[in-house]
Formats: structure tokens, C-alpha cells, sequence
């Protein structure tokens, strides 16, 4: 084998998720920047664990653009595109290509994104990840050209106060870039 040649970690497309079982391979990528998440854990802590990572249909197609996985079928062992699992992830989460445009920006910008599901938002963004620091910001993504109404905004405002955190709008303008708009509440 040549020493050169990047050994991908083989994963696996499962319904809506791409698991990986190797239980050494997935405690090296999580800990390589946070990707995915142990089944059955958690608030992982430490360097490896003995379960499956799952990772979202977002953080898989980073991945699978940046070579870092391979993914196969689940019942043919076929390997699955770029293109395939986009359009996978098109079917299956809403504002999927909004999302993954945020996901990468956020990703380059040297930040950690996770699920924001909990805190009402998108995206959860750590400085250097859950565990580590808290998380100062969420991020909602807005679909291209839509626009935000009083009482979303008020909605949104208000829930990230009472998780103290720093919300954060994020939209895609016509040349892809993404463009986020913070929001600081203060009390009278």
C-alpha cells in the first residue's frame, strides 16, 4: 500500500443518517472536530469511545466533499456521490442547501457547528467545541429572499436570552456567499 494514500473512513448511509461503526475510526473523527455523534452518548468526553458515530446528512456531505469519508449503501454496498447525497438531503431536510452553505462557512471560519435543535435554532457554534466551551452563538438559516417578521424576530430574541446566547441570523445571498446578522438583547 502506498504510505501516501489517505485511508478513508468508511461509512455507512442509513435511512436519513450516515453511520460510521468502526468504533476507532469514529472516536478519531469526532475528536478530529466534532463530527457527529456517539449512539448513546450523550455528552461524550474523553478520546474514544465504543459506539457508532452518527453524523448528520450535512456534516456527511462536508465530509465527502473534503475526502475525509466514503459512504456506502446500506443494502448494496454501492458507494454514494456527492450529488447523490445532496439530493438525499434535499428530500429530507428543510432548507438543506441554505444549511450546508452556512455549515461550511461556519466550518472555514475555523468554529464548531452542531445541531442547534435544542435551543431552538439551526446551528450551535462553539469556539472550540461542546465540552470545551460553551456555545456563544445560535444560528437560524433563512431561505434565500424570504423575510423576517416582527413576531419571529421577537420569538427568536427571546429564546436566546433565555438560553444566554447570542443570536444569529444567516442568509444566502445571490453569490452564495453567507451573511449573518447578530442580534444583542438588552433589558430595560
Amino acid at each position: 500500500m502506498n504510505p501516501s494514500k489517505k485511508v478513508l473512513i468508511i461509512a455507512e448511509l442509513v435511512k436519513d443518517r450516515v453511520i460510521i461503526w468502526d468504533f476507532e475510526q469514529g472516536s478519531k473523527l469526532y475528536n478530529s472536530g466534532f463530527f457527529g455523534k456517539p449512539i448513546g452518548i450523550r455528552k461524550p468526553k474523553g478520546e474514544s469511545f465504543e459506539r457508532p458515530l452518527e453524523l448528520s446528512l450535512i456534516e456527511a456531505c462536508y465530509l465527502l466533499e473534503n475526502g475525509r469519508i466514503k459512504i456506502l449503501q446500506k443494502k448494496t454496498k454501492n458507494e454514494i456521490s456527492i450529488r447523490n447525497l445532496i439530493k438525499k438531503g434535499q428530500k429530507v431536510i428543510p432548507l438543506f442547501d441554505e444549511k450546508i452553505l452556512i455549515y461550511k462557512d461556519i466550518r472555514n471560519r475555523g468554529l464548531v457547528p452542531r445541531p442547534g435543535l435544542k435551543f431552538g435554532a439551526d446551528f450551535a457554534v462553539y469556539q472550540q467545541g461542546p465540552g470545551l466551551d460553551h456555545s456563544p452563538y445560535v444560528i437560524t438559516a433563512l431561505p434565500r429572499g424570504s423575510e423576517l417578521s416582527a413576531i419571529e424576530l421577537v420569538r427568536a430574541g427571546r429564546l436566546a436570552t433565555s438560553v444566554r446566547k447570542k443570536f444569529v441570523i444567516a442568509t444566502i445571498l445571490s453569490s452564495n456567499k453567507v451573511k449573518y446578522y447578530g442580534f444583542v438583547w438588552n433589558k430595560p
